[in-house]
């Protein structure tokens, strides 16, 4: 007997069942379906507030069923450091890109996370503005073509390489935990959803400032076919920017 195709896939009820907006191939949907996932098993959406910025996530609250708002390009942080301090009961998380993140929202992201404001950060590496039309970001790879760097990122040309948040993250004294992860296939979609739930329990249980990281596939302007997205992510973004715990329960973890 064959399951019904409704029996193989039900929709997290902290995810609206609608049609997504995201190129094929895109990580943005993954990462939603494992935060509905999270959020359901905690059993939190009804005290569950997300705060979305401009880029990519700019559309969240047409797929989370519980309340999001939105923020000013890089001020992500801030809306969601105040919205905690309001109403501390309820377990409120970022959903940010490269750009908003780390370029005009960097100094919202350092002050926020040395305070160890005791929000959940959910950061989407994609290494390009994907919204925007595929020009360099903070998080581009040395070499990696985008619409602004048609040859490459180069380090001679005064470009620099690219940033790494969880290394500048866990400089820092009060956040709890900091993990980078990558959506480069099944183990990593399960270690992904693993390090979203550490990092909701811990807002749950008032440990602090919480940092995840998921390095993601993004096609159309890592110029690649699905398929081969996913291995850029596995090869190339892992190697520039490792995958593994930098912070646990408040204290440092060596590589």
């Amino acid at each position: 007997m064959t399951a019904s195709p409704q029996a193989l896939y039900r929709c997290p009820e902290s995810l609206n069942d609608v049609s997504t907006h995201f190129c094929p191939g895109c990580g943005h949907g993954l990462v939603h379906r494992l935060i509905g996932e999270v959020v359901d098993e905690l059993q939190i959406r009804e005290r569950t507030i997300g705060v979305a910025p401009v880029g990519c996530s700019v559309l969240s609250y047409f797929y989370f069923n519980f309340d999001v708002t939105e923020a000013a390009h890089g001020r992500t942080p801030s809306v969601a450091t105040g919205i905690k301090r309001v109403l501390p009961d309820r377990i409120v998380f970022s959903y940010q890109g490269d750009g908003d993140l780390a370029a005009i929202g960097m100094a919202e992201t350092v002050h926020t996370a040395n305070r160890g404001e005791n929000i959940t950060v959910v950061f989407v590496n994609n290494s390009v503005y994907g919204m925007t039309g595929g020009q360099m970001a903070p998080t581009t790879l040395v070499h990696q073509r985008t619409a602004t760097t048609p040859n490459g990122r180069e380090l001679s040309d005064g470009m620099g390489p690219p940033i790494r948040m969880c290394e500048l993250i866990s400089t820092l004294d009060l956040p709890w935990h900091v993990e980078r992860v990558a959506l480069d296939g099944p183990t990593g979609v399960r270690k992904t959803r693993s390090a979203l739930l550490t990092a909701f329990r811990g807002q749950m249980e008032g440990r602090g400032y919480s940092f995840v990281e998921i390095l993601s596939p993004c096609p159309i302007y890592q110029r690649l076919s699905p398929t081969e997205a996913f291995a850029f992510v596995g090869s190339k973004m892992t190697s520039a920017f490792p995958v593994r715990v930098f912070r646990r329960e408040g204290r440092s973890v060596h590589a």
